[in-house]
């Protein structure tokens, strides 16, 4: 798992959970196959996350829980940014918005 994002907490891959929404498991299916992994829709306190202090986390605040509205959501960010800009930052795309926390900004 060298390199590869994973979901915070955890040592679940980001990419497995995404390999899971496309096959249509629901959010309570990847709960039980991955019991480390929360639907915490409100991610605790992101201020204990500063930019910086791990690889880099995308916040995805959807009002449509499905498979099909995150996979667009990720789909979205690819066309936001390059991916490359989003190491170490906080990412938050929330209604086709992107707002991004670099290490070291305020």
């Amino acid at each position: 798992m060298h390199g590869q994002a994973v979901i915070a907490g955890t040592r679940v891959p980001g990419s497995v959970i995404l390999d899971c929404l496309a096959v249509g498991m629901t959010a309570e299916e990847i709960t039980v196959e991955y019991p480390t992994v929360t639907v915490d829709r409100g991610l605790g306190d992101i201020r204990a996350y500063p930019p910086g202090s791990h690889v880099g986390i995308v916040v995805l605040r959807l009002t449509d829980q499905s498979a099909a509205a995150a996979i667009k959501a990720v789909s979205d960010l690819a066309t936001l940014t390059n991916p490359d800009s989003l190491a170490g930052a906080v990412a938050v795309l929330q209604r086709g918005l992107l707002r991004i926390r670099h290490p070291g900004s305020t």
